[in-house]
């Protein structure tokens, strides 16, 4: 409920790419609060463009002290930001930390593909979301029904991502200092992009009847492995350098300890086809395991199928877990994540999963999940509206400002 920044000085730093930010700062204006937005790069300025802010061009290493002068200045009450593990954002945590102010963290949806999420604090291992399952059970609220669908997204998130590029690249002398946290060199990244694109067609066919044996012969007697991109900023809520580090970990793990009977099926994440091929690990481990027969490397099968036919998955702290737990297919992360809670996620040791994965407690994911739709899950998306839906920002912003105080008469105002 944004009337609750009403009279406050609200700061804006990176956002989604696209329009999402500009539009966010309107509605936050339009409730009365103050907003200051600052720009680290042309992509930023293009999408917050006409709207007036703050250019930082500077080096890296004079950001702390040109953000306190900035907070200090305007009187900043309010941070919001997209991503908490930038090495920007980082630095915004720490020092809004110091000064005693609060920051809100946007980031793809924890429920996807119809939500979006903004937490006080942080996000996904950094979220102050509890981990007891008492808590979610107490407050008693059931999964909303009315969610509206998200449709049309990649289309414009594509658009928005090449144009970021582009003006970054276009105008990178205008901001001499700048780093981003992955590489936006149009030239440099077009290879991969075609590589991508090339690759699944190439899968489409290759892959054409896998599906069809993991739905049948191999049906309930499969693990899959969720990857993830190899540059995803989640993989610093893990213990891994690498993404080649946690593949070769549940490799030898499922080598030694599952059934003789059943596969490991790995499904490469999609956003990163065109940069990481796992073929020549999988091939070495699985000759190496003596397990080449059980492994199935795949790229662009139907997920929920997937998930529907496992007998468990593996990841490092994917969302994929959450769309598993929803299709009642037991989980164990490698990493920290905020649903990996007793009740809804295996607790044990990785190598006890294989023998026995346990079962999910459906009551505490319905009520973990109506938590979340009511208090940091807005129905929306980042990069389109929602149909004959003006708020940009997302349905149901209901108390995010507090949620992890919430009162047992606050929770009741939000069940409706």
């Amino acid at each position: 409920m944004l009337h609750k920044f009403s009279g406050r000085n609200v700061l804006l730093l990176q956002g989604p790419v696209g329009p999402f930010f500009r539009r966010f700062a309107t509605e936050i204006e339009q409730a009365g609060a103050k907003v200051t937005k600052i720009n680290f790069n042309a992509g930023d300025a293009l999408f917050y463009f006409p709207k007036p802010a703050r250019f930082y061009r500077k080096a890296a290493e004079g950001w702390p002290s040109y953000l306190e002068t900035v907070l200090r200045d305007d009187n900043i009450q309010d941070i919001f930001l997209f991503g908490d593990c930038r090495a920007y954002h980082q630095i915004a945590k720490e020092t809004a930390e110091k000064l005693g102010i609060d920051v809100y963290v946007f980031e793809e949806g924890y429920l996807r593909p119809d939500y979006i999420t903004i937490e006080r604090g942080g996000v996904n291992g950094n979220s102050q979301l509890p981990k007891d399952p008492s808590f979610f059970l107490s407050a008693g609220l059931a999964p909303r029904h009315d969610i509206r669908k998200v449709e049309g997204a990649f289309f414009p998130f594509a658009l928005y991502s090449g144009l970021y590029a582009l003006a970054h690249c276009l105008s990178f002398f205008a901001y001499p200092g700048y780093r981003h946290h992955r590489s936006l060199n149009v030239l440099k990244e077009g290879p991969f992009w075609l590589k991508g694109a090339y690759r699944k067609l190439k899968y489409r066919f290759k892959e054409s009847d896998v599906q069809s044996k993991l739905t049948g012969e191999l049906s309930k007697k499969y693990y899959l492995v969720a990857l993830q991109v190899h540059l995803d900023s989640q993989l610093d809520h893990t213990d891994y350098r690498d993404i080649t580090d946690f593949i070769s970990e549940v490799v030898a793990s499922f080598a030694k300890n599952a059934d003789p009977q059943h596969a490991l099926v790995i499904k490469h994440h999609p956003l990163d086809r065109g940069y990481r091929d796992y073929s020549a690990l999988l091939r070495d481990l699985g000759a190496r395991h003596g397990i080449s027969s059980r492994i199935f490397y795949v790229h662009d099968l139907h997920l929920p199928t997937l998930l529907k036919n496992a007998l468990g998955t593996v990841m490092m702290n994917s969302t994929v877990g959450i769309s598993s737990i929803h299709h009642g297919t037991p989980v164990k992360l490698l990493g920290r994540a905020v649903y990996d809670i007793p009740g809804l996620t295996f607790q044990g040791p990785l190598d006890d999963f294989w023998h026995d994965p346990g079962s999910i407690d459906r009551e505490l994911f319905d009520r973990f999940v109506g938590f979340l739709q009511r208090t940091n899950q807005p129905n929306g998306n980042f990069y389109t509206r929602i149909k004959n839906y003006k708020n940009y920002s997302g349905i149901f912003w209901c108390d995010f400002y507090s949620f992890y105080q919430l009162s047992n008469k606050e929770l009741g105002t939000c069940r409706n």
